[in-house]
């Protein structure tokens, strides 16, 4: 078992997901229940996984979170490239937050491949 508020990404993936709230908060109304609430339950899920799989008695239960993890990272790095085609995001945000996709998707892979 993990103490998962000692994990790096996990510090990083909260921070991250309070971000993602201050960012849609600036989208419009007629999103709230579409592209605002879509990434905020996806960022949510990042850190929350990761905590949830530290109470996994088992590294392959752990490492299956992780993956989830993952894919959230995945849906909300689509859904802020839907956020700027639709422009309610500008290039150098879109460029700052998928920096920040990035370093947690690869501390995510690289942490996963320890536990196997």
């Amino acid at each position: 078992m993990h103490r998962f508020k000692d994990l790096e990404i996990w510090k990083l993936s909260r921070k991250f997901c309070s971000e993602i709230y201050i960012i849609t908060a600036n989208f419009p109304e007629s999103e709230k229940f579409g592209l605002t609430n879509q990434l905020r339950r996806a960022s949510v899920s990042v850190p929350s996984n990761m905590a949830e799989g530290c109470s996994r008695s088992s590294n392959k239960d752990f490492s299956r979170f992780l993956e989830i993890a993952i894919g959230s990272i995945y849906e909300i790095e689509t859904q802020l490239l839907i956020a700027f085609d639709l422009g309610y995001i500008d290039q150098i945000k879109l460029d700052e937050l998928c920096l920040t996709i990035d370093r947690i998707t690869k501390m995510t892979s690289k942490f996963r491949s320890t536990l196997k």
